[in-house]
């Protein structure tokens, strides 16, 4: 599983939607959305505030592994 996918899916599970994200992560929806697509991919830093956000490792994060 690719991050894009990754990500859509553990902000699905976690109950936020885009926005939320966003403004969380202190980024536009539309990054958000573009990180979701495939399109474009967060920095390091930013991949790793997402994993703290969702409580999982980097490397489950980018696809690396599957374990959470």
């Amino acid at each position: 599983m690719k991050f894009a996918e990754r990500l859509r899916q553990e902000r699905i599970l976690n109950g936020y939607n885009q926005t939320y994200i966003a403004k969380y992560m202190n980024v536009s929806q539309v990054s958000v959305s573009n990180w979701e697509r495939g399109l474009k991919e967060p920095d390091f830093q930013t991949l790793i505030d997402l994993a703290k956000l969702f409580n999982r490792s980097t490397d489950y994060m980018l696809g690396l592994t599957d374990s959470k």
